[in-house]
């Protein structure tokens, strides 16, 4: 599928077959109700056991790396290596008290940390882990995943608002700004896959690297737009050095501090997750996604690498920039707000659109130094 032309149809994707999750629930209705139901019931526990069981090893892995960056062990004494020294924090904190100050507006005030963690849960349906391990696969993919990006600094504001504290108030409002700038950018770089894939459905963008990755096949800007991404979604997920909206020093916790319990969980749940969402984005639309690494002209070494199982080609991938992102956190001080704010227009911003046009021209009048076939 192309709808860029000619100078498109290089990276056309090969034939593969990719069955989600949803298209067997509707090949199932035609069976019967019950067998579609079920389809959609393991979609559900799918996202809640994966939203559960990622964010609590990436909380645990957080503390391990921060730990050897710092020279220290982290977390030793619960578990073996401190592995359960995560679920008892979250055991802590589902029977902890949970309180709501008395001038808060109670309503938004509870409805703000399920705002947050619902954005995640509708990212993680469109997430290619395999060819089969995928909930849905819209053919306005990439337009759905930046839409509901966006829609996370809802859940933010509305916490900083209802929470009746100006410490609060002034996070959110940080963090607003901050998401709604940084997003831009963010997109900018998705649009240059889109303009070399030629496809706005995920899975194509997938199979049209089988003959190169855009990080190195899109011929410079891939790279260029694979950085301000990497840059851009970390400030939109308000990690180190970009957690302005949580400023220790000026802001006490930020957007949360008036949260405590069950409902802080989400909020620090929905900040690992979101740092999972944007390394699986990442390497889906710069490094191949669940495509195995090849090397033109190695046969044996190819076939070799079309052994290991998709969804694990994905997991390393997304592993590793996780870590990158992670990096950053023990690297670079925090920015200030004006810091933070002229680094977008000013500099991401127009390498962004200058990068869009170049790629734009690249595809238009096809100089394309690796062609596929």
């Amino acid at each position: 599928m192309s709808f860029l032309g000619p100078a498109a149809a290089v990276a056309s994707p090969p034939a593969a077959e990719v069955h989600t999750l949803a298209t067997r629930a509707v090949e199932a209705l035609e069976v019967g109700p019950l067998e579609a139901t079920l389809y959609g019931l393991l979609a559900i526990v799918w996202i809640a056991g994966l939203l559960v069981v990622t964010g609590l090893a990436l909380i645990y892995l957080e503390r391990k790396v921060a730990g050897h960056f710092q020279c220290r062990l982290g977390p030793m004494r619960v578990g073996p290596h401190g592995v359960f020294q995560t679920l008892a924090d979250t055991v802590k904190l589902l029977v902890k008290e949970d309180f709501v100050p008395d001038r808060a507006d109670r309503v938004l005030h509870v409805v703000a940390p399920f705002l947050a963690l619902a954005s995640t849960m509708l990212l993680m349906v469109i997430m290619p882990f395999s060819p089969t391990l995928q909930v849905a696969d819209m053919n306005v993919g990439v337009i759905y995943v930046t839409a509901i990006s966006g829609f996370s600094v809802m859940g933010i504001l509305l916490a900083g608002w209802s929470s009746n504290n100006k410490w609060s108030l002034i996070g959110a409002m940080r963090a607003g700004a901050q998401i709604v700038s940084y997003g831009i950018s963010a997109t900018l770089a998705l649009l240059v896959v889109v303009l070399f894939s030629g496809t706005l459905r995920l899975s194509e963008i997938v199979q049209s690297q089988a003959d190169g990755w855009w990080i190195w096949r899109a011929h410079g800007v891939g790279l260029v737009a694979f950085l301000v991404y990497l840059v851009a979604s970390t400030a939109e997920i308000n990690r180190t050095p970009f957690d302005i909206p949580e400023g220790e020093s000026e802001l006490t916790a930020g957007f949360h501090t008036e949260y405590s319990g069950i409902r802080f969980a989400f909020f620090f749940l929905a900040e690992f997750i979101n740092m999972f969402l944007v390394a699986g984005f990442a390497a889906t639309f710069f490094f191949g996604g669940w495509m195995p690494f090849h090397v033109g002209g190695f046969a044996a070494f190819n076939a070799t690498m079309d052994v290991v199982p998709p969804f694990v080609w994905f997991g390393a991938k997304t592993c590793v920039l996780i870590f990158v992102i992670m990096w950053f956190r023990w690297t670079f001080p925090r920015l200030r707000v004006d810091q933070l704010m002229r680094l977008e227009w000013k500099v991401l911003l127009p390498i962004g659109f200058v990068n869009l046009f170049a790629a734009a021209f690249v595809v238009l009048y096809g100089f394309y130094f690796f062609a596929g076939p």
